[in-house]
């Protein structure tokens, strides 16, 4: 009995302790427990008033236009009804002494109060045309030509739903701005004569020396009648593909494969007029994973020895972009699915075997494999692959290219008068709690 009446007498003295806390403690008014975030919220007003037309319509009209009416209408609809706010316009005068003069304000109170926040949005009228100047590859030393190989004379593999040409022209219009020169190799004969380090166009600042070539046959590669082809009839093109490393090593090209097991194949529809693939595309001369093996020892000028072991692995659910890949995708505007499935991915331990490093990764590694990456060897040459599953999306080899030469973009400045205007919204909150 006296133990349950020295629980509840505990039991009172708790709880008036309490009552008389709470009775005497000062609680924070929910404003600053939850405080609203002032310029967050001016921020996204602009950007929505952007948006729906009524701040740019308006801010290049004269003082006097009723559209400022109605963009104070669409601004107090825009925030809550305790909010008081302040919007200037300030026109952009680069050749004066004061760089932002006001043009016109509108607000609904005289005070905004203590406590404020604000926001600034620039916005551009709507005859304003956005470009920029790329840098071009090879501006500031040697080489800077593209070749594309768009060889009609060929066939491609690996590249369902695309032809040659189409991914050929579409890479041309992707990639040409950034290069002083881009040449389409339009056949086997022309592809003959870069391989013997002679230029086919008539432009003077073609070079052979520094290229970077693009093979848009997939997982076929095109091969040149006369020397190149007898060179490569032994061990099913092999040595051909061998000496193809070599070009790439002596010229210091970059090589780039847009998918696909690289060089699984040689194609020239004149020198195989039926011979297929086992798939019905003739022009096709079966390499096998030698081909690859082989361009990788000639690139490391290794000697030479026939290997037919398949070295690339089907990797398990997705592959991504890294995060240096999507960097770039946002700054040269080119825009690739996130993600990829990749049945041809080359393992890491071929830069330890052939001497390559990696220069920048195009999609994160997996499990000891890589789908994208750009190899480069010392003291020259480098190599782009893609072992992504069929279809191809030309887009990456873009990307892969402009991550590893990486030209600058000089950006318009639209600071002249009339073109731009500097829109600040500063916000007071009213009432009590």
């Amino acid at each position: 009995m006296m133990r349950t009446v020295e629980i509840l007498l505990v039991i009172i003295i708790i709880t008036g302790a309490f009552v008389i806390a709470s009775f005497f403690a000062v609680l924070p008014s929910p404003r600053q427990v939850s405080p609203t975030n002032l310029e967050r919220l001016a921020l996204t007003t602009l950007q929505e008033l952007d948006v729906s037309h009524h701040l740019s319509g308006t801010v290049f009209k004269a003082s006097n236009d009723s559209s400022w009416t109605d963009l104070q209408v669409a601004l107090s609809a825009s925030l809550p009804p305790n909010m008081v706010y302040n919007l200037t316009v300030y026109e952009i005068s680069p050749g004066s002494a004061q760089l932002y003069q006001t043009i016109h304000s509108i607000s609904n109170a005289e005070s905004l109060g203590v406590s404020t926040g604000s926001s600034s949005y620039f916005v551009a009228s709507s005859n304003v045309t956005f470009s920029f100047t790329p840098e071009k590859v090879g501006e500031h030393g040697g080489g800077g030509t593209l070749y594309i190989l768009n060889c009609s004379d060929t066939n491609g593999w690996w590249i369902t739903g695309y032809t040659t040409p189409k991914l050929a022209e579409d890479l041309y219009g992707l990639l040409s701005p950034y290069f002083q020169t881009t040449v389409m190799v339009q056949n086997t004969t022309q592809f003959e004569q870069i391989l013997n380090g002679t230029t086919i166009s008539s432009s003077p600042s073609e070079n052979v020396s520094n290229a970077v070539v693009v093979n848009t046959c997939g997982e076929a590669v095109p091969v040149p009648s006369g020397y190149y082809a007898t060179i490569g009839s032994q061990n099913s093109y092999a040595k051909y593909c061998y000496v193809l490393g070599e070009r790439v090593r002596e010229y210091n090209w970059t090589f780039a494969s847009i998918v696909g097991y690289p060089l699984y194949y040689v194609t020239n529809t004149g020198l195989f007029p039926s011979s297929q693939n086992t798939w019905g595309v003739y022009g096709m001369q079966l390499v096998g994973a030698a081909g690859l093996n082989s361009f990788l020892q000639g690139l490391d000028n290794q000697t030479y020895v026939y290997n037919n072991n398949w070295i690339t692995a089907e990797l398990a659910g997705s592959v991504y972009l890294s995060s240096e890949a999507i960097y770039y995708c946002n700054y040269y505007g080119i825009y690739p699915s996130y993600y990829q499935t990749a049945s041809r991915a080359l393992p890491s331990s071929i830069t330890s075997t052939y001497n390559l490093n990696v220069s920048n990764y195009i999609f994160n590694p997996s499990g000891g494999y890589l789908a994208g990456a750009v190899y480069t060897h010392t003291p020259s040459g480098a190599f782009l692959a893609f072992g992504l599953t069929r279809t191809p999306d030309i887009r990456l080899t873009a990307i892969g290219l402009l991550d590893y030469y990486r030209p600058r973009l000089y950006r318009s400045e639209y600071t002249s008068t009339g073109t731009s205007k500097l829109v600040i919204l500063q916000l007071g909150q009213m009432g009590g709690a």
